[in-house]
């Protein structure tokens, strides 16, 4: 069976800078899969390309077996790959109602109110904000929004970009949870994660980058075990 979401061979460059190096990256359904990696690895800018935000200079990105490199991103979002950027994106000066609302705004279908009623067990103080403005909300709030917005969209793929930057430890517990449980309700997740021990607890299989390629592939059991891994990323 082939990958959901197959990165083959990107090379993007920032003006003459080259970013990506020829990156590969596959990602089944119903997986969690990880990028980690130091700052400036190329993770994000690995993110930005799938979701159609940045155009590679050479190779290709196919989602359910079709090509949709360099594709516009509102058409990427139709065709069901939400990203979650890092730093949120919410608009601040909106409430938190109409940013979800926004989330849904590329769907034909008409929204259920099941749909809200999701949302609001997966983040319960989000029910409690939401007649607030979204810039009124602490950080992890947020992204709790961010990510709900996201799901409005009902996609099949997730793409999330450093979830817990900035996040108080507890906060931290809190999004990765919610991570799992909208995996376990059917999402693929492609995950972005600065702090590479809860990526690779939460996630199915890693990638670890660095300066622009991938150097080591393999199940999260085997990277959390290697000590190649636990040197450069985990501290120990």
């Amino acid at each position: 069976m082939s990958p959901i979401l197959s990165v083959r061979g990107i090379e993007v460059s920032y003006g003459t800078i080259p970013a990506l190096h020829g990156v590969d990256v596959d990602v089944e359904k119903g997986e969690i899969v990880t990028l980690i990696g130091a700052n400036g690895a190329g993770k994000t800018t690995t993110l930005r390309t799938i979701s159609g935000l940045l155009k590679p200079r050479k190779g290709s990105v196919s989602f359910e077996g079709n090509d949709i490199t360099g594709v516009k991103p509102h058409v990427i979002t139709k065709k069901g790959i939400s990203h979650v950027p890092e730093g949120r994106g919410i608009f601040a000066n909106l409430t938190v109602h109409d940013n979800l609302e926004l989330g849904a705004y590329l769907r034909k279908d008409k929204v259920q109110q099941s749909e809200y009623e999701r949302i609001y067990t997966l983040f319960p103080v989000l029910k409690e904000r939401i007649k607030q403005n979204a810039g009124t909300l602490s950080g992890g709030e947020q992204q709790m929004l961010a990510i709900s917005r996201a799901l409005m969209s009902k996609p099949t793929v997730l793409l999330l970009d450093e979830p817990s930057l900035g996040l108080a430890p507890q906060m931290v517990q809190t999004i990765f949870r919610v991570i799992k449980d909208i995996n376990a309700e059917g999402t693929t997740i492609l995950l972005v994660e600065q702090n590479a021990h809860m990526a690779l607890v939460t996630a199915h299989r890693g990638y670890v980058m660095e300066t622009g390629r991938i150097v080591v592939t393999d199940d999260t059991k085997a990277l959390l075990a290697s000590d190649r891994i636990r040197k450069a990323y985990l501290g120990g």
